[in-house]
């Protein structure tokens, strides 16, 4: 395991993947390369480590989506209106184990107050499957969220995407 929160870029790549994957936008050719990612970094360096990079982008977005409302009239109080709107929305994933809805909560809370995400989960051990289930779902509602606030489908992914690829070019 990585010490102090850091999370490897390629966890943290494969973690957006995972939400291109859920994503029904995602051309089939581009999902099948973004499960084809996803699995080469569960293989390389675990599927911890990936889960780790969900829960910092988790942290990422929701620091996003708060900065993205500063001095809008209408703006999403982080504690009463974002995390709610999140996690009532939950529900709907099938396959979101409601037991695993209190951690993926708490990871929410730390995002939006200012924490370390990463850190702030990492003191629990390690991610169950179920709950990285959650994460992943939690991760798609945020990015849903951003779109639907910017009225423009696929814009975090867009931006999201152009991240990865400049992070590449620096390497």
């Amino acid at each position: 395991m990585t010490n102090e929160s850091v999370v490897l870029n390629e966890a943290i790549r494969a973690a957006w993947d995972s939400y291109r994957v859920l994503e029904k936008r995602t051309s089939p050719e581009e999902r099948r390369q973004s499960q084809q990612r996803v699995q080469a970094a569960v293989d390389a360096y675990g599927r911890e480590e990936v889960s780790r990079g969900t829960v910092f982008l988790v942290g990422v977005l929701t620091g996003f989506l708060i900065a993205e409302q500063d001095g809008r009239e209408d703006r999403l109080d982080p504690l009463g209106d974002l995390i709610p709107a999140v996690i009532r929305r939950l529900p709907t994933f099938e396959l979101a184990d409601p037991a695993q809805v209190p951690m993926a909560t708490g990871v929410l809370m730390a995002a939006a107050m200012g924490m370390d995400t990463v850190a702030w989960r990492d003191r629990f051990g390690q991610v169950p499957p179920e709950e990285a289930l959650v994460h992943s779902f939690v991760l798609w509602l945020l990015a849903d969220l951003f779109d639907s606030l910017t009225e423009r489908p696929g814009a975090i992914d867009q931006l999201m995407r152009e991240t990865f690829d400049s992070m590449a070019e620096h390497h």
